[in-house]
């Protein structure tokens, strides 16, 4: 529970809204891929996974990549971000791709949109599909007992601190990202217990939206949640193909509803 001298005050978001054209058929959500050059097994999954899925149109919801230091990586000969993005516009020449910000690459922006192709979403959206509505979020906005962490989030969507952030050069960027993924590593295998997603506030969320299921990453724990009659949260799996077994997995929507799709490791 929250400490009552540091309390997060739960909001209800403005909804953008998104109607799903009537030739969709199939739509896909994937979060938490935290994608890096050190990762190589789960980025050949994520490749064809791009290449072969049936879907109609892929959702992104947030943490694509391990971090996203700014858009000018793009333009480092043989980055990482170059090659990943080269993946994502040939995919986005085959399907329309959606992107949302999570909280490792929340720093993606107009210029990696651009160069991929893809559509940048804003969290909360409320997807359309099939005469029903689902909010579609990265989640971390909704885990209100990590307190520090939301007082973070507020201060890094700021315009001036991301200013500032990106006025550093891009090696002095890429090392603080690498000291930021050490103590977030040695945060996990300490086994410290992370927060999970508010109920009543993902209630208000799904009722100020009407809609009846909420669809998020970030928690890392992939379930389907009641949480009142008729309403739902489903969250998504994280994609780690190096682990036993293997998390690589993506959300379809069809007419038929909901169904968890696992994808096969593959090797480069």
């Amino acid at each position: 529970m929250n400490d009552p001298g540091h309390t997060v005050t739960p909001t209800v978001p403005r909804f953008e809204e998104l109607a799903a054209p009537s030739h969709w058929r199939t739509v896909d959500f994937i979060s938490d891929l935290h994608l890096q050059a050190s990762e190589p097994a789960t980025v050949a999954a994520w490749r064809h996974y791009l290449q072969t899925t049936p879907a109609d149109a892929l959702f992104i919801l947030g943490d694509l990549f391990e971090v996203w230091v700014g858009d000018d990586a793009l333009q480092e000969p043989g980055s990482f971000e170059a090659q990943a993005c080269a993946t994502l516009r040939e995919a986005a020449q085959r399907l329309p791709l959606y992107f949302m910000h999570g909280n490792r690459d929340f720093l993606a922006g107009p210029a990696f949109l651009a160069h991929c192709g893809i559509t940048g979403l804003a969290d909360p959206t409320v997807l359309v599909f099939a005469e029903q509505r689902f909010v579609l979020s990265h989640g971390d906005l909704l885990c209100l007992d990590d307190v520090d962490y939301q007082r973070f989030r507020v201060q890094a969507r700021s315009a001036q601190w991301q200013a500032q952030f990106l006025a550093q050069p891009l090696a002095t960027r890429r090392a603080q990202a690498r000291g930021i993924r050490q103590e977030s590593e040695a945060h996990k295998q300490s086994g410290a217990i992370y927060a999970d997603v508010d109920g009543p506030a993902a209630i208000d969320w799904l009722t100020a939206a009407q809609a009846h299921t909420l669809i998020h990453g970030h928690t890392h724990k992939p379930a389907n949640h009641t949480l009142a009659p008729g309403l739902q949260r489903v969250v998504l799996s994280d994609w780690d193909a190096a682990a036993q077994p293997p998390r690589l997995e993506t959300l379809r929507l069809s007419n038929a509803g909901l169904e968890r799709v696992a994808l096969t490791p593959r090797c480069e």
